[in-house]
């Protein structure tokens, strides 16, 4: 795996960022659902990835042995775990995406292209 750096990191917001600006340029809701899937996906989706990464990051500042045994430092580690599990809760969004798969494909105006698109 190449090494992670700030710029990477910066790239994947970016990327992120016009994602969002492009789906408040409205396309169609078929192209917005197909890519917001990978970011919805129960398994692998961004509230996945990221209550793992809070969590990976919580890990690392603890078991840091340069950081300071404080019960700030403790409370700031157990706000990351705990961002990190309502982060997870979100996977459900996932079930979200499907269901409105499904309403967008079975639409009684689907002919007509769907009801965000009148």
């Amino acid at each position: 795996m190449p090494a992670l750096t700030p710029d990477t990191i910066r790239t994947l917001t970016e990327t992120l960022a016009d994602l969002t600006d492009y789906l408040r340029e409205n396309p169609d809701p078929a192209e917005a659902l197909a890519l917001v899937e990978p970011l919805l996906d129960e398994y692998t989706g961004l509230p996945v990835q990221f209550a793992d990464t809070l969590r990976a990051l919580a890990r690392a500042v603890q078991e840091s042995p340069d950081a300071p045994r404080t019960a700030q430092g403790d409370l700031l580690i157990t706000e990351l775990r705990t961002a990190a599990w309502e982060l997870a809760d979100q996977h459900t969004l996932h079930y979200v995406l499907d269901d409105l798969r499904d309403l967008y494909g079975s639409s009684p105006t689907s002919e007509q292209g769907c009801c965000w698109c009148r």
